[in-house]
């Protein structure tokens, strides 16, 4: 057992924390961040093909309009590849349905009809997304093709989510373009374990913060390796449901563990299919492949000078129950509709690699954590405010962009200006605790 002192504690080493860590040391404030991984970027992370090529398992994309994840791209010297969008978008239905199939553009008009409403509008008070929509009077193909957006975006049931709550986010997403315009040659991760470079020793990796003990002043840390940890300040920097699955001592107010209740994680798949070359523009195709027998499916290309790859997306309720079946059958499941949609060609993949977020042990799943109480207007608000001195901070609280990595940056950046205003607020000066402990 061990006890180390500091100014802040930050709890968490994705890029909230990264972010909210680098704002403290850049203040001059004495910062340890505790990773409960033996990584760093939280739902951002790598893995290699055979060959070494790395690619981004977890968050992946960015646009010209984040700017906060582009200016890191920019300072840590990464390439970025432009996501190819050229030809068809396809609508795959399964060979045994006998449905016409409904168009993207379609279902882009519902959702944007959706976010014309006012999210505090009394009139939807209570509804979910799925209810919103039986009211509607679009094709049932077009429907099907926004529940399948929906489910595949936020990445649970339609009908748990509120309607004001899918408003609310959309609003927030600022891009007036894709944002899946590009992704970094290397790896997004690999911008996350730059920064966290700059860190140094001051980032302890395989060190979970099971309890937080609250006092006059100052929080205690201790850790699942029994450490502990003292500051005068600490951000969790999780998201919600894993910040509600530490102990703290004493409770959280009730408000904030209300808050903390209203949300679940989401649930997705990821894998990469790597190809000798991108076979499907000989037949006009883009590559963006979505499946109507099936919501939350979705392909798209992502090749590059480097490799011909397909990244396929199982989300929400399907990939909870993909999940149940095992990896064996998610691999053949998606080289069985890749080959569907786009020909023969699409199972002599060259190399594969999956990764399976639901459940994970330390995020809770992906891309991100929702609300699913159709009351919970506040929650965010609460855990923002969150508990001085401990602070709560996630992509999902973020002002813009939640759940994509420019709303992590965000939202740590803006839990770091809390602190220091806390510890500036104090008579004792930000590194009383650390002189007095040398």
């Amino acid at each position: 057992m061990s006890e180390s002192d500091a100014d802040v504690i930050v709890v968490g080493a994705g890029f909230t924390g990264l972010s909210a860590a680098e704002a403290l040391v850049s203040a001059g404030i004495d910062v340890i961040v505790l990773e409960a991984r033996d990584r760093v970027g939280g739902r951002v992370e790598s893995v290699a093909f055979s060959d070494g090529m790395r690619v981004d398992t977890g968050g992946q994309f960015v646009c010209d309009e984040m700017p906060e994840i582009m200016a890191l791209v920019r300072r840590f010297g990464k390439a970025l590849a432009e996501t190819p969008m050229e030809g068809a978008f396809l609508v795959q239905r399964d060979s045994k349905a006998a449905e016409t199939g409904y168009t993207f553009a379609e279902s882009g008009r519902i959702r944007a009809r959706a976010n014309r409403i006012d999210p505090h509008d009394p009139a939807i008070a209570g509804l979910t997304a799925e209810a919103w929509l039986a009211r509607q009077s679009d094709p049932p193909d077009a429907k099907a093709g926004y529940r399948a957006m929906v489910e595949g975006l936020w990445c649970r049931p339609i009908g748990e989510i509120p309607l004001w709550y899918l408003i609310d986010n959309d609003r927030r997403t600022t891009s007036n373009g894709s944002e899946l315009q590009y992704f970094v040659e290397g790896t997004v991760h690999a911008v996350a374990e730059a920064l966290a470079a700059t860190l140094g020793p001051r980032l302890q990796i395989n060190t979970a913060a099971t309890c937080v003990e609250r006092m006059d002043g100052s929080v205690t840390v201790t850790t699942g390796n029994r450490d502990v940890f003292r500051a005068r300040q600490i951000i969790i920097a999780v998201p919600p449901v894993m910040a509600s699955r530490i102990t703290y001592e004493p409770d959280l107010p009730k408000p904030l563990i209300d808050a903390f209740a209203a949300w679940k994680s989401g649930t997705v798949i990821k894998t990469f299919v790597r190809y000798e070359r991108p076979f499907w523009r000989d037949r006009g195709l883009s590559g963006m492949v979505m499946w109507r027998d099936v919501l939350g499916l979705f392909a798209c290309d992502v090749s590059s000078d480097r490799a011909a790859a397909l990244v396929v997306f199982v989300g929400g309720p399907l990939a909870a129950q993909w999940n149940g079946k095992g990896a064996g059958f998610v691999q053949a499941e998606i080289i069985r509709r890749l080959v569907a949609a786009l020909g023969s060609e699409a199972g002599d993949y060259t190399d594969l690699r999956m990764r399976d977020w639901v459940d994970d042990r330390w995020s809770g799943g992906g891309y991100s954590d929702v609300i699913t109480d159709a009351s919970a207007y506040d929650a965010e608000a609460i855990i923002r405010v969150g508990a001085p001195p401990v602070h709560f901070a996630a992509s999902e609280l973020a002002p813009s962009f939640p759940a994509y990595i420019e709303g992590a940056i965000i939202a740590g950046r803006e839990a770091a200006a809390r602190v220091m205003a806390a510890l500036h607020s104090k008579d004792q000066p930000a590194s009383a605790i650390s002189a007095s402990a040398s």
